[in-house]
């Protein structure tokens, strides 16, 4: 299961994604053509090449005869595929220094995301994913090796994925990943555009959940992400579908449903916040 499922407003709690296509029709001559579509929200496939990609043609480090591939973030759960090499130069910054964007005052109170060091947080987020609603949607329950070597895949790799601990008002409370949609294995699933940047998340304490906290602290930080990453139109989401408190709690925080994804290891809701409609969501 993706580790996009996560606990945010009720007891079980993943947040989903949900899109919805453009059917192709058929033209005079049999092939396939796009019916012609004037929304100005719709989730179609955007054609420009990211901004890493065109950066390794500029400098030549992808050159003819390379086969460019589909860049892959953190390892989704159930996803045995393993990530091709990067198409971003090593050390740069894929999400715009995360542990910068904070802290921010939020209707909850003062919250900040602060980028998980293991040696310190690795017993606490190992309590967190061995609570049953959680578990049941993350699959990292288990002794602390299990949940030590998914936080030491995070930071181990070139930026993609950034794991943090939620902090309000100098209390720990949640987990969350900050990641690159467009080069996850979640690109794959749905039409990705450059920048989409994707938010997992739980809710640590039962106490904080199913009081509107999630809601609250995604809104916040999904237009956080959109006022640090100028290049990121929409924040994405995909939480188990039959996750519906977690669905909820996006869609409280100014998600639209999307489009119903099927991923390797579960049916998922895809959740867009995009930044030209947040104003009025």
């Amino acid at each position: 299961m993706s580790p996009t499922d996560a606990t945010a407003d009720a007891a079980s709690a993943p947040l989903p994604h949900v899109g919805t296509g453009t059917c192709p029709t058929p033209g005079e001559d049999g092939t396939a053509r796009c019916a012609d579509r004037s929304t100005e929200h719709e989730d179609t496939l955007d054609l420009r090449l990211p901004d890493e990609l065109v950066a390794l043609f500029e400098t030549g480090q992808l050159g003819a005869g390379t086969d460019a591939q589909d860049g892959q973030g953190q390892q989704s759960r159930g996803e045995s595929t393993a990530p091709p090499p990067s198409l971003t130069p090593a050390g740069d910054d894929l999400l715009d220094g995360v542990a910068d964007w904070g802290p921010i005052t939020t209707p909850a109170g003062v919250f900040q995301l602060v980028p998980v060091r293991v040696e310190r947080d690795l017993p606490l987020v190992c309590r967190w994913m061995n609570d049953p609603a959680v578990a049941a949607f993350w699959e990292l329950a288990g002794p602390q090796n299990v949940t030590e070597d998914h936080l030491r895949s995070q930071p181990a790799g070139d930026g993609r994925s950034v794991p943090c601990l939620g902090v309000l008002d100098g209390t720990p409370m949640s987990y969350w990943e900050i990641y690159r949609a467009d080069l996850d294995p979640l690109a794959r699933h749905y039409p990705a555009r450059p920048h989409d940047t994707g938010i997992h998340v739980l809710i640590g304490a039962v106490a904080d959940r199913g009081r509107g906290l999630g809601s609250t602290l995604l809104r916040s930080i999904a237009d956080l992400a959109l006022d640090k990453r100028p290049a990121c139109a929409r924040v994405v989401a995909e939480p188990d579908l039959r996750n519906i408190p977690s669905v909820t709690a996006f869609l409280s925080a100014g998600f639209r449903f999307s489009a119903e994804v099927d991923l390797p290891a579960k049916r998922a809701a895809l959740m867009i916040r995009d930044r030209s409609l947040r104003d009025l969501l």
